[in-house]
This record gives C-alpha cells, structure tokens and sequence, in this order.
C-alpha cells in the first residue's frame, strides 16, 4: 500500500532534518575556532520505484553533509608570534605526537603555542612539524613525511653556531705604491711575515664547537688594478694548512675601480674549508667580497684602504629571546645577544581535492581517497599558500545563515512530522471501514 511508503518518506524526512539541523548546531558551536570549515547540509532523492505507470511509492529523502574545507577564512591579527595562517590554499603538518611516531593530521588551525618542553603545539594539542635545517641553512625534500621533525626552539639555547659567511666591503686605495721588493713576492709571503701588506683585516669567526679563531685577510698591491691576496689563520697553528695559508691569488679590479671577479683567481671567492687543529667540526664558509663588476664588496678608489663594513655569522648561542617565523616558512630564532638563526623549514601539505579529506577531531583532517595523496612544498610554491605570522585564520562559519538554515530545517521537519500524522488518520480511516 502507498500509504505505508508515505509514511516511510516521512520517516525519512524527519531523519534527514535532524542530520541537517546536527550541521547546524556543529557550525554554530564551533563558530570561534580557529581553523573551523563549516559544513553544509544537500539532500538528496530517494527512490524506490522510477515506473510511471501504476501505483506510486514515495522513497523519501536523505541528507548528505559535505564539508567546505578549501574555502578560506578571514585572517586575523594575533599578537603572539608563533600564531600562523595559511593565505591561500594547504594545512599545516601535524603529528599527535613529538617523536614522530604519532598519527598525522592536517590542520589549518595555526594557535601554536611552545609547551613545557619547548614543541610547538596548537589548541588541539597536535605538535607542528618542518624540515631541520642544517648548519648551512639547508634542507631536502622528497616528499616523505618522515623527514619532519617536531619544532622545538628551547633545545637551542647554550649551544653552537659555526660560522658560514664573511660577509666583505672594504676599500684599496688605488695611488698605494706598487711592490717591487726583493725577492719576488710568493704566495704565502704575507701570513709568514716575509712581507707588509699594504692593507690587512682579521675577522672572528666560529667552529662547531663554538671555539673562536681568527682570519686575516691581506692584500698587497703588485700591479697596476692588481692586487696580491691572502687569506690566512691567525695564529698559523690553528688550521691544519701550511702556514695557516686558507686561500691566496690576484684580485683585479677594472679601471672604474669596480671588481673584476671574472679576471681574478677564483680560489678566492670558493668557499673557506678550514680544518681546525683542535678536532672541530666546520662547514664551509661563504666569502661574500663582492660581485663582478660591482661595488657592493671590495673595491679600488682613491681614497684610504679602510674596512667599509663586514658581517660574519656563528658564535655561542645565548638564550632564546624570541621566535620569528617568515612568510616563506622559514623559522628564525632570535637570541638574547641579537643573533639569528635560522632552525626550521615548514612545509605546506597540499592536495588534489581538499574538500574530500576525511575530518578528525581536533580541527584537523586526513588524507582519503577521495582527496587523493599528500604533497609537501615549501609555502608559496606549486598551489601551497604562503604564512602569515600573527595572524589566525578565523571559522568560515556565518552565523546568520546558519540561523536561517535552523529555521528552514525546524520548518521541514515539521512538515515531516505531519506527513506521519496523517498518514496515521487515513490508516485509521481505513481500520475503520469495518465497522
């Protein structure tokens, strides 16, 4: 009988509305968290008879509840600066545990905040994860996830920076008096002694263990826009090197007094490997002194040979003052001395269809089937969207069209409610036919 699949379509209606009226009370509870995609209620037919002719059955309706999840919330100013938003599309790379063991989830609440042993957790409890960069500044991926590690800052502190760059500006005076002493000059003349450099600068910089040691580099003028160079460890005993003697060559320079790298001796501008008599690590260090042609590093004028100014990085690390995180993701940390360090890459997780992530608890989601598999980039690059530190991004929640909803699903249930009551009387109708 065609009553009783009313009835069952009513049945279904009323099941139907109170899923969608369950979207709506989880929109609206969640209208403050950080990160929040609201979730939206579409129906869809029931059918259990598609005939045109003879009887018909009602099937009903059903509710499905599809997530928006790529839509992008409004980003808020924060005042902490481990607070983080995602401008554009991705999630940020969690872990419900720091030894990288714990089950991943992807999220884009970004409220994290260092707990007791210094991890960056967020609200959730979830720990953000990114590739450690190494003492260069340096990292690889290749799209594993067990590469990341947690980010921790306070593991930092007391420790060692070697130095990686020497950062040069410095003036020849280019009237100085041309050599012609006797002997000849060779390489090696000037860090022995054997020879008076027109003009020399010594310069700190750090081993792994963060020993100090002491470079000098000199320079004596043995031609016209030629300049004899050296590069050598002061005293000669802390490197392994002959003499101390690190690096040693000609620098040129063209008649505009600019530098003529391309014309000078190459070995000058690789990187330093000292090898430190006390056993310590090093990594190469940078020589920055200038580009080809360019002003910006050591150049020859009239005026008196003087140091400009110079940068090198490295040394002890003090304690950790703050943290800055880039909108590159990259993750600086600041130390109470004023140095920077850069400790942390984060990684921006992507995928082919957001909105088929199966949600978790937390805020977070993980990856199905239906959304395809993961991808790791750095933010900013292949569809990944870039970092906005102090900011949060707010729930795409609108509260007056959940309220509208509320009314419209109140309203529909209703109506299901009175398809049930009176199919109840015309089955009474019919019980009473007998009478």
């Amino acid at each position: 009988m065609s009553l009783y699949s009313a009835l069952y379509a009513g049945v279904s209606g009323l099941n139907a509305h109170a899923s969608a009226m369950a979207t709506v009370a989880d929109n609206i509870t969640n209208i403050n968290t950080v990160g929040y995609k609201g979730t939206e209620a579409q129906f869809a037919t029931l059918v259990t008879d598609g005939n045109a002719g003879g009887s018909y059955s009602a099937g009903g309706v059903r509710a499905v509840s599809v997530s928006q999840i790529a839509r992008q919330g409004l980003l808020q100013a924060s005042s902490s600066n481990t607070d983080l938003a995602i401008d554009g599309g991705g999630f940020f790379v969690t872990r419900t545990l720091p030894g990288g063991n714990g089950d991943v989830a992807y999220t884009r609440a970004g409220n994290f905040k260092p707990d007791q042993e210094g991890y960056l957790r967020n609200a959730a409890g979830l720990y953000l994860y990114g590739w450690r960069l190494d003492n260069s500044g340096n990292y690889t991926n290749t799209g594993n996830l067990n590469q990341l590690e947690p980010v921790r800052l306070s593991d930092l502190t007391g420790t060692a920076s070697p130095t990686t760059r020497i950062q040069v500006r410095a003036n020849l005076k280019s009237s100085e008096t041309t050599y012609s002493g006797t002997p000849a000059y060779t390489a090696g003349d000037m860090a022995s002694g054997a020879v008076d450099p027109n003009f020399s600068r010594s310069f700190d910089v750090y081993d792994a263990q963060g020993s100090s040691h002491r470079i000098t580099m000199s320079y004596l003028k043995t031609g016209a826009n030629s300049w004899s160079t050296e590069i050598y460890a002061t005293p000669a005993s802390d490197v392994t090197a002959t003499g101390g003697l690190l690096a040693s060559g000609t620098l040129k320079f063209n008649p505009d007094g600019s530098l003529d790298k391309a014309g000078s001796t190459a070995a000058l501008f690789n990187p330093l490997t000292p090898a430190w008599t006390n056993n310590a690590a090093s990594v190469p260090i940078n020589l920055a002194m200038g580009s080809d042609d360019g002003i910006d590093g050591v150049t020859q004028f009239g005026s008196e040979s003087a140091l400009i100014s110079s940068n090198v990085d490295g040394g002890m690390l003090g304690n950790l003052s703050s943290v800055e995180i880039t909108k590159t993701g990259r993750v600086n940390a600041i130390f109470d001395d004023g140095s920077t360090r850069a400790v942390y890459q984060l990684p921006i997780a992507t995928c082919q269809n957001p909105d088929g992530l199966t949600r978790l608890s937390g805020n977070s989601y993980s990856s199905s089937q239906s959304s395809g598999s993961m991808t790791l980039n750095p933010p900013g690059a292949l569809g990944a969207g870039s970092i906005a530190a102090n900011s949060l991004e707010a729930s795409t929640v609108d509260l007056a069209g959940e309220f509208t909803n509320m009314i419209r699903f109140q309203r529909a249930y209703s109506a299901s409610s009175k398809i049930i009551t009176t199919v109840d009387d015309m089955l009474r109708e019919v019980s009473d036919l007998k009478r």
